[in-house]
C-alpha cells in the first residue's frame, strides 16, 4: 500500500532542529485527509511579564534583552519606546537614527544566521550547515562574514552584540563619534555586495509549491521601511495605531503550547519579513526593488518557502540603510533625554527580524511597573505555521515518510521561529481527575 493510501499516517518530530528553542511537530492523517496538526512548544515558560512587575521602569530595557540572545535590541527598543510613551517624551532624531542603525545590524546578523546556517541546508539537501560547508564553503563563509558585520555594527554603537549594554530609556549612555562610525563604511560596503550575492544565490533554490491566502500584518510608516515605529497595518485593510493593538489582536492559550497563540479578529495571520515586504515594498530602496523584480520575487509573495529570498532582500536593504545612516550621522547634542516617571500606560511596537514585537506597560507615579504585556513575533505566527503544515501535507501525501517529514520541518523553519522568545505565557492551569 502506498504511503498516501495508508488508513492512518503520522508525521512526528520530537525535537525540531535548526530552530531557536525547543519544539516538536505532530501531524496525523486518516484516509487521505489531514486530521490534526500541532506545533508543540514544550520549552518551559519564563514568565517575563511577571518578572517585570514591581521593577523600576528603567530596568525593563536590560531585563527584556534577556528574552533573546539573537534579537535583544528588538526587545530593548520596544521596551524603551513603550516607557518613553508612558512618560510622554520622544527622543531627538539623532538618537532615533542611532537606534535604527543598531537595528539594521541586528537584522543583518539575525537574517544571515537564518538564511545560511538554519534554512539553506533544507533547500540543498543537507542535515546541517556543517555538512553543507563541505560542498559550499564559500557560501558558508559569506554568511559568517555577513553576521560578523552585523555584530560589528551592534557592538560599536550598542556596546556589544549580545544583550547590549548601551541602551537606556531616553537614548544611550554614550554615542559614537563620527570617526568611530566611519570605520563601519568599508565593512558595510563589503556586506552590501555579499547581500546582493546572497539574494541571487537563494533565488535559484528549488521552491516547493505552497500558495496560501493569508493576512499579512506589519508596521507601516509614512516615509521609510518600518523598523522602529509605524502604524499596525494588514493586507486585509487594517490600519490602526499601536495603542489600538489590543482592540484587534487577541491571545489565547492552547493545551499543546507553553506559548500563547495570537489571532486578528479570530483569524490567524503572518508577521515577519514577508509581511513587511508585501506591505512596504514601495518603501524599499530602488536598488532592492530592482533586484527583487530581477529574481522574480515581488508582492504579493504568498509562498512561505520564498521567505528565504525576502530575508536576503532585507539583508541588502539593512546594509544600504546602515550606510545611509552612517554617512549622514551627526552626533546628537546629548546621548539621552531626561525621562521623569509618571503614572500612565505606554505602548510600542517595532519590527524584530521575525516580525512585529509589541510591548505595553502600566506604571505608577513613582515609575514602578505594575503591569507588563509582551507579544513576540513567533507567538503571533504559530497558528499560521500550523495552517501551512495542514495545507502542505494535504497536497503532498504522495511523498514518502522521510521526505514528508523533512518538508514539514522546513515549513516550520520558513518562519525562523524563535521558540524561546515565545515561551512566557501568563497562566497555567492544572486539572487532576
Amino acid at each position: 500500500m502506498s504511503e498516501a493510501r495508508r488508513p492512518t499516517r503520522t508525521v512526528r518530530v520530537d525535537a525540531l532542529a535548526r530552530v531557536e528553542g525547543e519544539g516538536r511537530l505532530w501531524v496525523r492523517m486518516r484516509r487521505g485527509r489531514v486530521e490534526e496538526v500541532r506545533l508543540d512548544i514544550y520549552e518551559p515558560p519564563r514568565f517575563f511579564e511577571a518578572l517585570l512587575r514591581g521593577r523600576d521602569f528603567r530596568e525593563a530595557v536590560d531585563i527584556t534583552a534577556r528574552i533573546c540572545g539573537i534579537c535583544p535590541w528588538a526587545y530593548q527598543m520596544s521596551a524603551a519606546q513603550a516607557m518613553e510613551d508612558a512618560c510622554g517624551i520622544r527622543v531627538p532624531r539623532g538618537v532615533r537614527d542611532l537606534r535604527r542603525l543598531v537595528y539594521c545590524g541586528e537584522w543583518i546578523e539575525s537574517h544571515a544566521l537564518h538564511v545560511y546556517l538554519l534554512h539553506a541546508p533544507d533547500f540543498l539537501g543537507y542535515d546541517s550547515a556543517v555538512h553543507m560547508a563541505r560542498d559550499h564553503p564559500e557560501a558558508v563563509r559569506r554568511g559568517l562574514e555577513l553576521r560578523k558585520v552585523g555584530n560589528l555594527v551592534m557592538s560599536l554603537v550598542a556596546g556589544r552584540s549580545v544583550h547590549p549594554v548601551n541602551a537606556r530609556v531616553g537614548g544611550f549612555y554614550r554615542v559614537p563619534t563620527r570617526e568611530e562610525l566611519q570605520s563601519l563604511v568599508d565593512p558595510l560596503r563589503r556586506a552590501r555586495d555579499l547581500a546582493e550575492q546572497t539574494v541571487r544565490w537563494v533565488a535559484a533554490f528549488p521552491f516547493p509549491g505552497l500558495e496560501r491566502e493569508v493576512e499579512f500584518v506589519a508596521l507601516r510608516h509614512a516615509e521609510e521601511y518600518p523598523i522602529l515605529e509605524g502604524r499596525i497595518a494588514s493586507s486585509g485593510g487594517l490600519d490602526v495605531s499601536v495603542r489600538e493593538y489590543e482592540e484587534h489582536f487577541q491571545e489565547i492559550q492552547v493545551p499543546h503550547s507553553t506559548a500563547l497563540h495570537s489571532l486578528l479578529h479570530g483569524r490567524p495571520y503572518v508577521v515577519g519579513p514577508t509581511a513587511r515586504f508585501n506591505l512596504n515594498f514601495d518603501r524599499l530602496t530602488p536598488s532592492v526593488q530592482d533586484l527583487a523584480r530581477e529574481v522574480g520575487v515581488v508582492p504579493p509573495c504568498r509562498n512561505p518557502f520564498q521567505s528565504i529570498v525576502v530575508r536576503s532582500l532585507e539583508i541588502l536593504y539593512a546594509c544600504e540603510e546602515a550606510l545611509r545612516l552612517v554617512e549622514a550621522y551627526e552626533p546628537p547634542a546629548e546621548p539621552a533625554v531626561d525621562v521623569q516617571p509618571r503614572e500612565g500606560v505606554g505602548c510600542a511596537a517595532t519590527e524584530a527580524p521575525r516580525g512585529v514585537l509589541y510591548h505595553r506597560y502600566r506604571l505608577d507615579a513613582s515609575g514602578t511597573i505594575r503591569e507588563a504585556k509582551i507579544v513576540p513575533p513567533t507567538a503571533q505566527n504559530q497558528r499560521s505555521v500550523e495552517e501551512d503544515l495542514r495545507a502542505f501535507v494535504q497536497e503532498n501525501l504522495h511523498l514518502d515518510h522521510r521526505q514528508l517529514t523533512w518538508r514539514c520541518e522546513q515549513v516550520v523553519r520558513n518562519y525562523d521561529p524563535c521558540i524561546s522568545c515565545a515561551t512566557h505565557f501568563l497562566r497555567l492551569e492544572v486539572v487532576r481527575e
